[in-house]
């Protein structure tokens, strides 16, 4: 084998070492379509976190629940209050990122775009933040979970990994602290509490809810019955546009 210039070997490891790495990340995202995820980068984060500040009283608090032991109402209220195109995209939604965009230039404030599959991406393999760095993997991971997992996979895993309040993580942990009942027998009007919160669990609680969180809720609730009920999710094509509704 001819002997190769330092640079050649540099990139020529480099190849390797990307292509290692995209093998790797690729086993772990299709082992963990049939294996629930054990923690999350951001359960792990803040965990690190409570550890460096010595916050002695930090409790965490996450469990799995399978998708067959979830209200029908959760999923649906998720996707009402966060994603509604759901269904539909490929993992990013470009006509709320447009939006996003159109609404910064006029001197508006900024909102996220990100879908449902972006946050799950998000949340179980990277940090906070908002580097080009994070957001390019953060499209990587959403590109793989799309490519890898069904729909109805990609909410399963972040209903267990979403936080809902400082240390409480998942449905599961979410219906027991804040409702005392297990996830199957939320109502609607519980599912929607729950994903009120969801764009900001540090600052919005379930348990004490803001007249902002209350009419959130509200908010979602009527999205649920516009879309169509827990039937949207099965859905083959679009319901009609309800975003035009104003969006707390």
């Amino acid at each position: 084998m001819p002997h190769l210039p330092p640079f050649r070997r540099l990139l020529r490891y480099a190849g390797i070492v990307i292509l290692s790495w995209i093998a790797l990340s690729w086993f772990v995202v299709l082992v963990l379509r049939f294996l629930p995820p054990w923690t999350s980068a951001m359960i792990m984060e803040r965990r690190l976190d409570a550890l460096v500040h010595g916050e002695q009283d930090f409790q965490l608090r996450q469990r799995w629940v399978p998708w067959s032991r979830i209200s029908p109402w959760v999923p649906i209220a998720m996707v009402a209050g966060e994603d509604q195109k759901f269904p539909f995209h490929h993992g990013f939604d470009f006509d709320s990122i447009q939006n996003a965009i159109d609404a910064a230039d006029d001197g508006k404030r900024l909102r996220g775009a990100s879908t449902i599959s972006q946050q799950t991406a998000k949340n179980l393999f990277l940090w906070n933040g908002r580097s080009f760095v994070r957001k390019g993997l953060e499209a990587y991971f959403t590109v793989l979970l799309e490519l890898t997992w069904p729909k109805q996979r990609i909410l399963e895993v972040y209903m267990n990994i979403a936080q809902f309040g400082d240390g409480i993580y998942g449905v599961g942990a979410a219906s027991e602290t804040f409702f005392h009942a297990p996830p199957a027998q939320l109502g609607l009007a519980q599912a929607a509490r729950l994903a009120a919160v969801l764009p900001n669990p540090d600052r919005f609680r379930v348990d004490r809810p803001s007249s902002y969180v209350l009419e959130r809720t509200h908010w979602i609730e009527q999205q649920v019955t516009q879309l169509g009920g827990p039937a949207y999710l099965k859905s083959r094509s679009p319901a009609r546009d309800v975003r035009t509704a104003r969006r707390p």
